[in-house]
Order: structure tokens, then C-alpha cells, then sequence
């Protein structure tokens, strides 16, 4: 029973040290004016949306968009419900028809609203990118620290993140200086991205994406393998040790 317990150890610490799931890190980087900072994008202006529920699949980009509740794709303000983005610092770059530049001022194209949970539960833009990726840029409208935006590999939380992480003065501004460029990074690939609101609303435009990088496999990986080294040493050991048939 010694040599059972001695040959196990190995790989009872490898179950110890093993990434136990927990969430990646979530990167932010965000200012007014600002713009997608990781190389070879995909741009999106959302623009190919019919205004209201429908949501739809864009052949261009690969994205889909799914809206639940009183989610809806938009245009302009309504008061109390949704505010119109700004674009400043030139950051419409690549996002107008063709790739030209939109202009600066209120965003006059359509955008997303994420609509209320507090008002209609399950409200939510989901946005399902067509690969893994390891960035996110979105231009965020009027930041509201009850804004929230969460990435998924498939059904499994990779991060989230609030307004209060994209300005520490995330007080719904719905001037020029209340709406921010975001540029996420996150260590862990994703491939969906959600945005609620627990009150009217989370307004954004022109999102951007790249695929995942290669990530350095962690040091359990390491681990794992000096571990099974570990275990079959203890188990030529255990037959090294085990009396001959018909020994003394």
C-alpha cells in the first residue's frame, strides 16, 4: 500500500496545481477620441442592420448580432432610452462606407442599445464573432458605470468589465467627452461578446476584432510533465523493489 500511495503523489499534485478555470485578465485601454489599436482588425460599423429587433449576420465581417428584449439597433436619441455616440479624433478611420472616414459629430449611423434588464429581463446585445480572438475595440457611447460588457469562450465566462473600468467619471455623459474608444485585450481567447445594462442604456458603434494569439502555455503545463515523469519513476522503483518469484 506504500508504493500505491508514493506512485499517486505526483499526480494528486498536479490536480493541485492545475488551472483550476478561473477567469483570463481583461486589458482596457479607452479614451475620447480614441481608436483600434491592435493590428489587422476587422472593422464593423454596424450600419448593415435593419433598425429595430432583427439583428442578422454580416457576410463581410463574419459577425452576428442577436438582440434580446428591448435590445434594438437604433439611430439618433431618444430621451430617458438611448443617446447617440460622438466620433472625435478622427476615430470613424476605416469604419465609413468602403473604409472611408465618418465624420466627426454625433453619430448619424446606426448603433446598438442594449436596452434595460431593470425595465425587460434578459435584455442584451449578444455579438458572436466567426473566430477566437484575443481583442475587442468598440466605440462606447455616454459611459455609464451600470454598463456592462462580458466576453465567452462558448457557454464559459472569460471576463467582464464595467463603464467604471473604461472612466472613472462613468456618469452617462452624452457630450462629446462621454464617449470613449475601448480597446480590451484579454490573456484567454473569446468568441462571444455580451452587453446588458441594469438601466437605459448601453450605447455602442464601429467594433473591432482580431484573431487570438498564440498564449505561452502556462507553467502547470510544466508541471504536469515533470509530474509524469515522476509517477512512471515511482512505479520502476516499485517493480525494481518487488521480490524475484521464488526469491528468499
Amino acid at each position: 500500500m506504500k508504493i500505491f500511495r508514493s506512485a499517486l503523489l505526483p499526480a494528486i499534485m498536479l490536480l493541485a496545481l492545475a488551472p483550476s478555470g478561473a477567469q483570463g485578465a481583461l486589458t482596457i485601454a479607452s479614451s475620447v477620441g480614441g481608436a483600434p489599436t491592435a493590428a489587422g482588425v476587422v472593422r464593423d460599423n454596424l450600419d448593415w442592420l435593419s433598425l429595430g429587433m432583427a439583428g442578422g449576420t454580416n457576410a463581410a465581417s463574419g459577425v452576428t448580432v442577436t438582440l434580446f428584449g428591448n435590445a434594438a439597433t437604433v439611430t439618433g436619441s431618444v430621451s430617458g432610452r438611448y443617446a447617440a455616440p460622438f466620433l472625435s479624433g478622427n476615430n470613424g478611420a476605416g469604419f465609413g462606407a468602403g473604409g472611408t472616414t465618418q465624420a466627426n459629430g454625433v453619430d448619424t449611423t446606426r448603433y446598438l442599445s442594449s436596452g434595460s434588464t431593470g425595465a425587460v429581463g434578459g435584455s442584451r446585445v449578444e455579438i458572436a464573432l466567426p473566430t477566437a480572438a484575443s481583442y475587442f475595440g468598440l466605440l462606447w457611447g455616454s459611459v455609464d458605470g451600470y454598463n456592462t460588457l462580458a466576453f465567452y469562450d462558448g457557454a464559459t465566462l472569460v471576463g467582464t468589465l464595467t463603464g467604471s473600468a473604461v472612466t472613472p467619471q462613468a456618469t452617462g455623459n452624452q457630450g462629446s467627452q462621454g464617449t470613449f474608444y475601448v480597446n480590451i485585450l484579454s490573456d484567454l481567447a473569446f468568441d462571444r461578446v455580451v452587453a446588458t445594462s441594469s438601466s437605459f442604456a448601453f450605447e455602442f458603434d464601429n467594433i473591432a476584432f482580431s484573431a487570438a494569439t498564440p498564449i505561452p502555455a502556462p507553467a502547470a503545463f510544466g508541471l504536469f510533465a515533470m509530474g509524469l515523469l515522476g509517477l512512471a519513476w515511482a512505479r520502476r522503483r516499485a517493480r525494481a523493489a518487488r521480490p524475484m518469484p521464488g526469491g528468499q
